[in-house]
């Protein structure tokens, strides 16, 4: 009867400890989430950066991430593409993505907007007006556009799942930035949608995992203590 007891005992201890430390893990999660957090609210209230301070290298495009910035520069139509199956408030369609050729000879892909899909002839697509001549272009920073999960290899085409930077410079033969410029603003000349939401980096699913951890292990405990010391007791008292 002891060494079951002991074994018992035991067990709630290990269950404890563990459920205890994923709970303090999740916690942990979360601060690095808030930490990353913090960091990117810090680089976007910094001043705009300087079209002559973009990034020229993977480094430099990171630490400029989130940042705000305004280019100026020529639009390249030609080399336009269409993510598919990108949502924006609850709708699936395009984000469209433009190369914008800068004064230096270099460029920079711009995710320009939101765009519906054609449901019925998935292919077809509207031309978006582009201006000709020198634009001036608004947005925030980032290091590429949002990966999706493909079953099949890279594409090529207009309409892609995914997109890479440095594959598409070289498959254009643009001289392109390892940055991609998130436009932001409004504008009725292009009918696309730039409603972009704020990442969203999980602060409160960490929490909720935390509490559920937390609740499993003082569950153990309080089962534990009813099972192997409040019963047992009561049974007792009541034979006795």
């Amino acid at each position: 009867m002891m060494l079951r007891n002991g074994l018992v005992l035991l067990a709630t201890l290990v269950g404890m400890v563990v459920t205890a430390r994923l709970g303090v893990w999740q916690l942990d999660r979360a601060g690095q989430k808030q930490r990353l957090q913090a960091a990117i609210e810090q680089q976007e209230a910094l001043p705009p950066l300087a079209e002559n301070q973009l990034a020229q290298d993977t480094a430099q495009a990171e630490a400029q991430e989130h940042r705000r910035t305004t280019l100026r520069g020529t639009w390249l139509p030609d080399a336009t593409v269409f993510l598919d199956n990108r949502q924006m408030n609850a709708r699936v369609g395009f984000f469209v993505l433009t190369p914008l050729r800068l004064a230096d000879g270099s460029a920079v892909l711009v995710q320009r907007g939101w765009r519906a899909r054609d449901f019925i002839d998935r292919a077809r697509l509207a031309p978006v007006a582009t201006p000709a001549g020198e634009v001036e272009v608004s947005g925030r920073l980032a290091r590429g556009p949002a990966r999706l999960y493909e079953f099949e290899g890279a594409a090529s085409g207009p309409i892609r799942q995914n997109l890479a930077l440095d594959v598409f410079g070289r498959e254009t033969g643009l001289a392109l930035r390892p940055v991609m410029l998130l436009q932001t603003g409004t504008s009725t000349d292009d009918g696309l949608a730039r409603d972009w939401p704020r990442p969203d980096l999980g602060l409160q699913k960490h929490h909720g995992y935390a509490f559920q951890w937390f609740a499993l292990c003082a569950l153990i405990g309080g089962l534990h203590v009813w099972f192997q010391i409040l019963r047992p007791r009561r049974l007792r008292r009541s034979l006795a």
